[in-house]
C-alpha cells in the first residue's frame, strides 16, 4: 500500500467513525442518562436519511434553498418529533424494566419500518450531493477524494465540540450531569427533570436523524439502514463507557479504523473484528473505556 492510498484509508476510516460518533452519541446519552435502552434509536437515523430525499422537492419549491436548508428544516422537524416521542411513549419507560424498554422500543422501528414503506415505498433513494461540495481534492496523481466526505467530517467534529462544550461548561451540562447522577435530588432543587429528559430526548434524535441527513448522499436511502447502524452503535456505547460522549468518540474512532483497514487486509475476517475489538476491551475494562460525563 503507498502513501496516498493509505492516506484515504486514513480518511475513510475517520469519516465512518465520525458518522459512527453522530449516530451513537445520541444512543449513549438516551441510555446513559435516561436509563432507556432504546431499540428504535437507529430508526431516527432513518427518518433522517428518507427526510433528506423526501424534503428537497418540498424545500426547494417552497423556500428555494438547497441541501442546506434541508438540514435545517430537517433538524427542527426530528427536534418536534422527539420531543412528542419522549411525551408519549419515553416518559413512561423511566421506571419499567429493561424488558418493557425493550418491547416498547422494538415495537416503534415496526411502526417507523411501515409508515416508511407506506409513505416512500421500499425503493432504494439517491440524495444529490450539493454542487458547492460535488468536486474531489486530488490526491498524488491519480488518486481523488470527495469534498462531500470531508464536509461530513467536519460536521460530525463540530457537532462533538459543541457537545462536549454543553456538558462541561454550561448550566443545561451541569443540570444533565447531576439529573443521570441524582435524580431525586435534581428534583428536590426546584429543576423540573421531565423537561430536562425531554430535551436530551429531542437532542439525541435530532443528532441521529443529522447524521441520516448527512449520510445520504454517500450511502443511499434504503429500507433497513437504520437496524443495520443500531447494532454498531451500541458496540461504539458499550466500548466507550454507557453515557460518556468522550468515550463515544473514541470508540467510534476506534472502530473505523479498525473496520476500514480490516476490510483491506483482512477482507475474510473483517465482518469480525470489531466484535473482537469489543471483546479485548470489556475484558481490560468491562465498564468501557471511560465513565460518564
Amino acid at each position: 500500500m503507498d502513501l496516498t492510498t493509505f492516506l484515504i484509508q486514513c480518511l475513510n476510516a475517520v469519516q465512518y467513525g465520525l458518522l459512527l460518533f453522530l449516530v451513537a452519541s445520541g444512543l449513549t446519552l438516551i441510555f446513559g442518562i435516561m436509563g432507556v435502552i432504546n431499540l428504535a434509536h437507529g430508526s431516527f437515523y432513518m427518518v433522517g436519511a428518507y427526510m433528506a430525499y423526501a424534503l428537497s422537492p418540498i424545500v426547494s419549491s417552497t423556500f428555494g434553498g438547497g441541501f442546506f436548508a434541508v438540514l435545517v428544516v430537517g433538524l427542527v422537524l426530528s427536534v418536534l418529533l422527539g420531543y412528542v416521542l419522549e411525551w408519549a411513549f419515553y416518559s413512561y419507560l423511566y421506571e419499567r424494566e429493561h424488558l418493557q424498554q425493550v418491547l416498547m422500543t422494538y415495537g416503534l422501528i415496526l411502526v417507523f419500518e411501515e409508515l416508511r414503506s407506506l409513505l416512500v415505498g421500499d425503493d432504494v433513494y439517491g440524495v444529490k450531493v450539493p454542487d458547492i461540495l460535488a468536486g474531489s481534492l486530488q490526491l498524488g496523481e491519480m488518486m481523488t477524494y470527495p469534498v462531500y466526505r470531508l464536509f461530513v467530517s467536519a460536521v460530525c467534529l463540530a457537532l462533538a465540540v459543541g457537545m462536549f462544550f454543553v456538558f462541561t461548561r454550561t448550566r443545561l451540562g451541569m443540570m444533565i450531569r447531576a439529573g443521570a447522577s441524582n435524580r431525586e435530588m435534581v428534583q428536590s432543587l426546584g429543576i423540573d427533570i421531565q423537561f430536562l429528559y425531554r430535551v436530551v430526548f429531542a437532542a439525541g434524535v435530532a443528532i441521529a436523524a443529522l447524521a441520516g441527513m448527512v449520510a445520504a448522499p454517500v450511502s443511499s436511502v434504503y429500507p433497513g439502514m437504520g437496524n443495520q447502524v443500531l447494532i454498531i452503535c451500541f458496540v461504539v456505547v458499550v466500548i466507550g463507557g454507557i453515557g460518556s460522549i468522550k468515550g463515544a468518540l473514541v470508540a467510534a474512532l476506534m472502530i473505523g479504523v479498525v473496520d476500514t483497514f480490516g476490510k483491506v487486509f483482512l477482507p475474510q475476517a473483517s465482518g469480525v473484528l470489531v466484535y473482537l475489538l469489543m471483546a479485548g476491551i470489556l475484558l481490560w475494562k468491562p465498564d468501557g473505556l471511560f465513565k460518564a460525563g
